[in-house]
């Protein structure tokens, strides 16, 4: 199951409903993209070092981008931006969890919903 990076902000924050979600996953993977959305969002070293080691902990997978994956997210740019509002982190995300044929834990279904081959499991905080 690929961890959406909203989950994982809960899940640093130390949310208990976001650690039952994430515990439940038997496999658990980040996109890169949602590895670097959380470095962009930390505030000091410090908040560095608590994400990788809370990612390390419970051995998340790292998976990076593909040119399959950069394709795929292109189209549902083309696609979805404008009637759905998705960026161009969710197309990767989305596009990752398509082509890596996993399921996609978020708490932003809005997003995604316009993707018919994305499965996604929605969580709510």
């Amino acid at each position: 199951m690929i961890v959406d990076t909203d989950v994982l902000i809960w899940l640093l924050r130390g949310h208990e409903k976001a650690s039952r979600a994430v515990d439940a996953a038997e496999a658990k993977a980040i996109s890169v993209v949602s590895y670097m959305e959380l470095l962009q969002g930390a505030r000091n070293k410090q908040e560095v070092r608590v994400i990788k080691a809370l990612l390390a902990d419970l051995q998340f997978r790292l998976l990076p981008l593909s040119e399959n994956i950069g394709h795929r997210a292109s189209i549902y740019l083309e696609e979805y931006a404008l009637s759905s509002g998705m960026a161009m982190a969710d197309a990767l995300l989305a596009a990752t969890a398509v082509e890596t044929g996993e399921t996609l834990l978020t708490a932003n279904r809005k997003h995604y919903r316009a993707i018919a081959e994305l499965q996604m499991k929605v969580f709510r905080p």
